[in-house]
């Protein structure tokens, strides 16, 4: 497999590498796919709606905004992204379960863990680009993950 630093060393023009300290959290620390996005804020409804449809290999990016107060993703959520084909979750907010997401075959990068749950209004966004940490997901384009961070190639520039 193709590292990140190889990634970015290869395609040093186009590569956008996120500037945020994620943590690893899931039981796989590299993996990449095709962008999916959520935008919530302290309600995981529309995480829960994505993880629960077929994945096909995605990664979902979810923009909590940055909040610790709520988790966005706990080992039940996890647990459906694998079983519906899912290849990651990056959450730019809080987790929970930290120990059992250890054991789940999923790639999980988030900014810490809360063991507060949220709150379910159905609010939010999805499938629309979302931007932290200096890089816009947009949807469809390709986002690589290893122990040193992430980045997005866009996928008419993605040779991987």
């Amino acid at each position: 497999m193709t590292t990140l630093a190889d990634l970015c060393d290869a395609h040093e023009d186009v590569i956008e590498v996120c500037h945020v300290p994620f943590r690893d959290f899931g039981g796989r620390t590299a993996f990449s796919g095709p962008i999916r996005t959520v935008r919530c804020f302290e309600d995981n409804a529309l995480v829960k709606e994505a993880l629960s449809e077929p994945g096909r290999g995605a990664v979902l990016v979810v923009d909590g905004g940055g909040s610790l107060r709520r988790s966005l993703l706990g080992d039940s959520l996890a647990a459906d992204a694998v079983k519906n084909g899912w290849a990651g979750v990056v959450v730019f907010g809080a987790v929970r379960d930290a120990a059992q997401l250890a054991r789940i075959k999923l790639g999980i990068k988030a900014l810490g863990t809360c063991p507060m749950r949220t709150v379910k209004r159905g609010e939010g966004l999805r499938d629309a680009p979302v931007a932290f940490g200096g890089v816009v997901f947009v949807p469809g384009d390709i986002l690589h993950a290893d122990a040193d961070g992430l980045a997005v190639l866009p996928v008419e520039d993605d040779e991987a």
